[in-house]
């Protein structure tokens, strides 16, 4: 199955496999509760089953460098690649001979919020990545998802 997504204001097909993968849902919560969340790294565990734990030194910001301890995995270094501030961004982390990118962007319409939040995997090893953790984060990713939108209403 393959969904239109909006990535810098391009439409890209992100195929929903364990190589590309993507969610969005729709929350009552401010968009700017969802950016909180989204942007405070080492509270990502308390809402991605993913994570045992994630830290960042500095501010978030573009060019910023963190640390990423999977629930599968060992630590790996993650870099924040692109921002756009109260609105996109997305991190890297590199994988031998690859890569991974997580990337999260809000949308607002008709005063509903959408969030959304892709994953892919590049390189050659992508295909092994895929089959080794892309399977597992594309099953977690609603749940995820939902305890986001959970804690940004709650707040």
């Amino acid at each position: 199955m393959s969904i239109l997504l909006l990535t810098s204001g391009l439409p890209v097909h992100a195929q929903q496999t364990n190589v590309h993968f993507s969610h969005t849902l729709e929350t009552r919560a401010l968009p700017e509760k969802i950016w909180q969340l989204w942007t405070d790294v080492p509270n990502w565990k308390d809402w991605d089953d993913g994570l045992k734990s994630a830290a960042l030194t500095g501010p978030f910001q573009q060019g910023a460098i963190g640390m990423l301890t999977p629930d599968k995995g060992p630590t790996s270094k993650f870099v924040v690649d692109s921002l756009v501030p109260d609105q996109s961004y997305t991190i890297k982390t590199k994988l031998p001979f690859g890569s991974l990118y997580v990337k999260r962007y809000l949308t607002v319409e008709e005063g509903k919020t959408q969030f959304t939040h892709e994953v892919w995997f590049s390189g050659l090893t992508k295909g092994l990545f895929a089959r080794v953790l892309g399977k597992h984060y594309r099953t977690i990713l609603p749940d995820v998802m939902r305890r986001i939108s959970v804690l940004a209403e709650n707040r």
